[in-house]
């Protein structure tokens, strides 16, 4: 059964984490993905630790399985040909370096889409290829920061905090991803590529979403909450009495219910809590009471109850458990892959499940350069320049 991607090349030419997050869900869904960095490996990634598995980092593997590894020294004339035979055949060609030094290497989208006009060109930076910020670094941290992702993160009277993963790199490499495949589906029709020019400052904005809705209407600057919803009450963690709930009521019905389990049905009754948005403008009435219910029992006790009334509720779970969730077993969320230097490894899986075309875990994250012969030969390369290469630090 082929994937859904089978039959497409990428030529990946991105680090650390947007880029190779990308590029590795292409992978799963089938496409050929060749990892290109410079001879010995310049993937920051790969010394980024602990943990370290047999030497190798778990940030690297993480982010890079079902592809091929070449190295390439793109400095040198010999290297920059490699690269321009392998952008002929390949179909999406994805960078993250800073604006301009594509063009500055002689690897420019309007050198690869002319000697290849069908060539889908995906370029990642922190700020976009245009406007006063295009020539600064850009690192989810500082994105973070400046994005308004922080000022909204923390609670209120505490300060602005980042998320606990590299989110706006997440973001950005998945819209990279769905990008890179609306693209492939425009060629089908028009037959010609396209660049994509992508920035996880954009990314993190888009990421607003709700909040940046609000300001925008209205005009207030919106808060930090900690674990509080702007916009829907309660909606919340809560102190139990042996630990901490999550609850989410998303409608006046769940309210009803959550007030019955309580013991306190006259709060639903009450004009000042009948509806969502009296609650939002009476939470500050409210939620201490449900606070002061919530303390008098454990956390399993309100799970069981809210599960039987279909209020939406979960335990704040550590990774520990997370990671022995059966739910997520069933799903098979956590996977395992051979690999040639760390020996077994264990890998979050990916959540698309297709029916027809589903993901495939064929390659384990590839140590540097493990494929470039390979892929020279498929490219024409007689053995003898691919020594010659070798001896020049070419590749």
């Amino acid at each position: 059964m082929p994937s859904a991607l089978s039959g497409i090349k990428v030529l990946d030419l991105t680090r650390v984490l947007a880029g190779p997050f990308c590029t590795m869900i292409l992978g799963d869904l089938g496409a050929e993905v060749i990892k290109v960095e410079a001879p010995g490996g310049s993937d920051e990634t790969r010394g980024w630790g602990p943990p370290f598995q047999q030497n190798v980092s778990a940030y690297y593997l993480c982010a890079n399985r079902n592809k091929k590894s070449m190295t390439v020294n793109l400095k040198s004339e010999k290297g920059k040909e490699i690269i321009l035979r392998l952008a002929k055949k390949c179909d999406v060609v994805i960078h993250n370096f800073k604006t301009g030094t594509m063009e500055r290497l002689g690897l420019g989208y309007e050198t690869l889409g002319a000697l290849n006009p069908q060539l889908i060109y995906c370029s990642i930076t922190g700020f976009g290829e245009t406007g006063p910020y295009k020539d600064l670094p850009g690192y989810d941290f500082i994105i973070q920061a400046m994005s308004g992702l922080m000022s909204i993160t923390g609670e209120r009277f505490g300060p602005p905090l980042k998320t606990g993963v590299a989110i706006t790199d997440v973001l950005t490499g998945l819209y990279a991803c769905i990008g890179i495949q609306a693209a492939l589906l425009a060629r089908e029709h028009t037959g010609k590529g396209q660049k994509m020019d992508l920035s996880l400052y954009d990314s993190a904005v888009s990421a607003l979403v709700n909040i940046a809705g609000n300001f925008l209407m209205s005009g207030n600057i919106p808060e930090r909450l900690g674990n509080r919803h702007p916009n829907i009450v309660p909606y919340q963690t809560f102190q139990t009495s042996d630990g901490e709930i999550a609850i989410a009521v998303g409608n006046d019905r769940q309210f009803r219910e959550l007030c019955q389990i309580l013991g306190l049905p006259q709060l639903a009754a009450d004009e000042k809590f009948s509806t969502n948005p009296k609650r939002v403008e009476n939470r500050k009435t409210l939620i201490p009471i449900l606070e002061k219910v919530f303390q008098t029992k454990p956390s399993a006790y309100w799970q069981k109850a809210c599960e039987k009334q279909k209020i939406p509720c979960g335990p704040i779970q550590n990774l520990q458990a997370v990671a022995a969730d059966p739910q997520l077993k069933v799903r098979e969320m956590f996977i395992q892959l051979d690999h040639p230097v760390a020996g077994e490894i264990k890998l979050v899986g990916s959540p698309l499940k297709l029916s027809q075309t589903p993901v495939r875990y064929e390659k384990h994250p590839p140590i540097p350069g493990e494929h470039t012969e390979e892929i020279l030969r498929e490219l024409g390369y007689s053995s003898e320049e691919i020594a010659q290469y070798q001896q020049k630090q070419v590749i």
